[in-house]
C-alpha cells in the first residue's frame, strides 16, 4: 500500500515538474515593444502613429501554443504621430481623454492555429473605457535566444478595429461629404519578450 501510495505521488510530482516546464513566463520589454497605428486622413492618404511604451506578460506553453495567455497595457500618454499638436488633441476629450482613460489593456482569451499554420488570438481590448472582443493574426513567438544575460523572443500581430466601438466618435467632414478621419484603424504590434536566464 505504501509503495503504491508512493509511486503516485512520485507521478504526481513529475506531472507538475513538466507543466512547470511547458508554461513559461515572459514579460514584454517596453525598450523594444511597440504598438503602432495607421488611420486614413482626409481621404486621401494615411497617418501613422505608435504608443511606445507597453508592458505586460506572455505565459507561453511550449508543448501547445494555444494554451498561452497574453496581457498588455499601453500607455496612451506615450502617443507619438510625430506632430505635437496632433498629439495633444488625441490626448484630450475629442479622442482618447488619457485625464479619464490613461490607458489602454488586451488580455487574451483564446488562442487557435489555422490551417496554413497561423495563430489567431482572441481577446478582449479595453479602449476609452469600453471593451470589445479583436482577433488579431499572430507571426510568432520566434525561436528563443540567449543574449544580454537572458533570454528573448519575439511576435507581431496585427488587427483592424473601428474607432467608433470603442465611443472615438469625435470627427469633422469636408465640403464633398469626406470624412477628415477615417474609422477602420489597423493596429500593428512588435513585441520582444525577456525572461533571466
Amino acid at each position: 500500500m505504501r509503495k503504491t501510495l508512493a509511486a503516485g505521488a512520485l507521478t504526481v510530482l513529475f506531472s507538475l515538474g513538466a507543466m512547470a516546464q511547458s508554461k513559461n513566463s515572459w514579460e514584454i520589454d517596453p525598450a523594444h515593444a511597440n504598438a503602432q497605428f495607421t488611420v486614413r486622413h482626409l481621404g486621401i492618404s494615411n497617418v501613422q502613429g505608435e504608443f511606445t511604451k507597453v508592458t505586460g506578460t506572455l505565459e507561453l506553453d511550449d508543448q501547445d501554443v494555444t494554451k498561452s495567455k497574453v496581457i498588455a497595457t499601453i500607455d496612451v500618454n506615450s502617443i507619438d504621430t510625430r506632430n505635437s499638436d496632433r498629439d495633444a488633441d488625441l490626448k484630450s476629450d475629442h479622442f482618447f481623454d488619457v485625464a479619464k482613460f490613461p490607458t489602454m489593456t488586451f488580455q487574451s482569451k483564446k488562442i487557435t492555429r489555422s490551417s496554413d499554420g497561423r495563430l489567431q488570438m482572441a481577446g478582449d481590448l479595453t479602449i476609452h473605457g469600453v471593451t470589445r472582443e479583436v482577433t488579431f493574426d499572430v507571426e510568432g513567438p520566434s525561436a528563443p535566444i540567449s543574449v544580454w544575460n537572458g533570454v528573448r523572443r519575439g511576435a507581431s500581430a496585427t488587427t483592424k478595429i473601428n474607432r467608433q466601438d470603442f465611443g472615438l466618435t469625435y470627427n469633422g467632414k469636408l465640403g464633398s461629404g469626406e470624412l477628415m478621419i477615417g474609422n477602420d484603424v489597423v493596429i500593428a504590434l512588435d513585441i520582444e519578450f525577456t525572461k533571466k536566464s
